[in-house]
């Protein structure tokens, strides 16, 4: 599937490994795996196939936009947001959050 990073920090993460001193080592090879993942589905239906990711869509104002995460560990989610357009769905990765901040 197809996707694009909302942050250039985010897209940095993913292309360079910058900026992977923020987030502890194991969520930064989980984010990878996870990455790994959605660019190997053919729709963000098949994320609801993989149980470990609990993917599910988020609750109170995120939810209303639209927003859903992905978990990396029992703390941190990867949040996404689905978009639409004439070539079909894209995935919007919006950060990586500390479920409990």
């Amino acid at each position: 599937m197809e996707f694009r990073f909302k942050s250039d920090k985010l897209k940095l993460l993913y292309t360079q490994e910058e900026g992977a001193h923020r987030y502890p080592a194991a969520v930064v090879k989980r984010f990878f795996d996870v990455m790994s993942i959605i660019r190997s589905m053919p729709n963000e239906g098949d994320l609801y196939s993989f149980k470990s990711l609990h993917y599910e869509k988020l609750k109170g104002t995120r939810g209303k936009q639209g927003e859903r995460s992905l978990r990396l560990n029992d703390q941190w989610r990867l949040i996404i947001k689905l978009e639409t357009d004439p070539r079909g769905k894209t995935i919007l990765v919006v950060e990586i959050g500390d479920h409990y901040k």
